[in-house]
């Protein structure tokens, strides 16, 4: 199949990635944009990996007020340069995340983050409440396994669907921008003010 000038266009608006990225994956991808986006999240994947070592001290305190200053999301997200931490690209980010936290209030970053006191205790729980409704034992791991899913899908932050694009998670969408900047980003902390909530902090790389 062809690879337009209109098809690396489209990608490259989608993406935030290079041109020649762009007609590349296109290309493996014999023009599906799907597929192309697929391959340019699993390279941004790869990108972090294989810059997992470097530090990543620059970037923005992001903050964002919704409500009528009823609700605060603060967040800090890093970058290794400067030059990208200053990026359009970089700032938009910032400010995705920020309305991420905002409106589907997240309690960690990672699943790293979920203390494992409170795994042990929580599967406890479940496996008794499951066995109180006559749940066979041979099933309760399955039962257990979907419970967390379900847990992390709603509560970590990276796990989440992103709000703009049920198709991506959060992780996903770092993944792209990983991709199109071309260094390691790490979402290193946020705080969620809500009145009448508690604050929430925590603290994960996000590569």
């Amino acid at each position: 199949m062809e690879i337009t000038i209109d098809m690396i266009k489209e990608l490259r608006e989608k993406s935030g990635c290079g041109i020649m990225d762009c007609r590349n994956a296109l290309t493996n991808a014999n023009g599906d944009m799907e597929k192309a986006m697929a391959e340019l999240r699993e390279k941004g994947l790869e990108k972090a990996e294989k810059r997992a070592g470097r530090e990543a001290s620059e970037g923005r305190i992001e903050i964002y007020v919704h409500s009528e200053g009823r609700l605060v999301v603060v967040l800090e997200l890093n970058s290794e340069t400067d030059f990208v931490g200053k990026s359009e690209t970089f700032r938009e980010l910032a400010h995705e995340l920020a309305l991420q936290i905002a409106a589907a209030a997240p309690k960690y970053i990672s699943e790293a983050d979920i203390p494992a006191e409170f795994i042990e205790a929580e599967s406890a729980a479940v496996k008794a409440r499951m066995l109180a409704e006559g749940k066979p034992e041979r099933i309760l791991d399955k039962i257990l396994e979907g419970y967390w899913k379900s847990y992390k899908d709603e509560n970590v932050l990276l796990s989440q669907k992103y709000i703009k694009n049920e198709n991506l998670t959060v992780q996903d969408l770092i993944n792209e921008k990983v991709s199109a900047l071309g260094e390691r980003l790490i979402l290193r902390r946020f705080i969620r003010w809500e009145l009448g909530e508690t604050t929430r902090e925590k603290e994960e790389n996000a590569e």
